[in-house]
């Protein structure tokens, strides 16, 4: 996550390979009746070992069995073959590429979660979601609180610093807090600005704010390193 949202395209696909080995030795492990390797390993041909998956029995969720290794051939082929882990690929590391490997990957985590912990669709992906690394050196946490690094940032930029590292929707009171804003008026001015530019959703009667997907795009081009 962190290498896709800073444009690192080559590593985010190449940390893509590295999680499709370390998934295909989990399901592998869990199919030879839950005896696990002590490390991933890759294996000597991907895409049969994937297909070899589909033997186990029928007994085991076939999602392990068949729909996780079927995504994880493509998705291992980016790396091996589209100019990432090897030179002379059709075409270099790019943001398309990436955003494939990106929310496949997502959707993979998903569904082990799903499995393994014996959950619902929405609350695997909820789960997935709330591990996403959003660590952002810009703020500092302390416990509860958390604080914008650089004092010369306006108030509108640090708003949205702060709902982007956070997964979900924060409080108007929780951010005037962080942000050390006495007024809950003028600040309650600053955050419908930012809804007006659509850069956030205020909802003023229950205080909830969320960071859209404009606001999320600001965050990443103007106010990150």
């Amino acid at each position: 996550m962190r290498n896709y949202r800073e444009g690192r395209w080559e590593a985010s696909e190449l940390n893509g390979g590295k999680f499709c080995e370390i998934v295909y030795s989990i399901l592998n492990g869990h199919l030879a009746g839950d005896s696990y390797p002590s490390r991933a390993t890759k294996p000597a041909r991907f895409k049969d070992a994937c297909e070899d998956l589909a033997k186990a029995a029928k007994t085991y969720p076939e999602s392990a069995r068949l729909t996780i290794p079927r995504l994880l051939i493509p998705l291992y082929d980016v790396r091996n073959r589209r100019g990432v882990g090897h030179v002379g690929g059709e075409v270099d590391a790019n943001h398309m590429d990436a955003t494939f490997v990106l929310h496949a990957a997502q959707w993979v985590m998903a569904e082990l979660v799903r499995i393994f912990h014996s959950t619902d669709i929405a609350t695997a992906a909820e789960a997935v979601k709330n591990l996403t690394d959003r660590t952002i050196p810009a703020i500092w946490k302390v416990g509860q609180v958390a604080r914008i690094l650089d004092p010369s940032m306006s108030l509108a930029n640090g708003t949205l610093l702060l709902l982007y590292s956070e997964i979900g929707p924060q409080s108007d009171k929780k951010l005037a807090k962080d942000l050390e804003q006495g007024s809950m008026s003028n600040y309650k001015r600053v955050l419908d600005r930012l809804h007006q530019a659509r850069l956030i959703e205020y909802d003023r009667p229950t205080g909830a704010v969320h960071i859209s997907p404009l606001g999320e795009k600001t965050v990443e081009e103007r106010l990150l390193p």
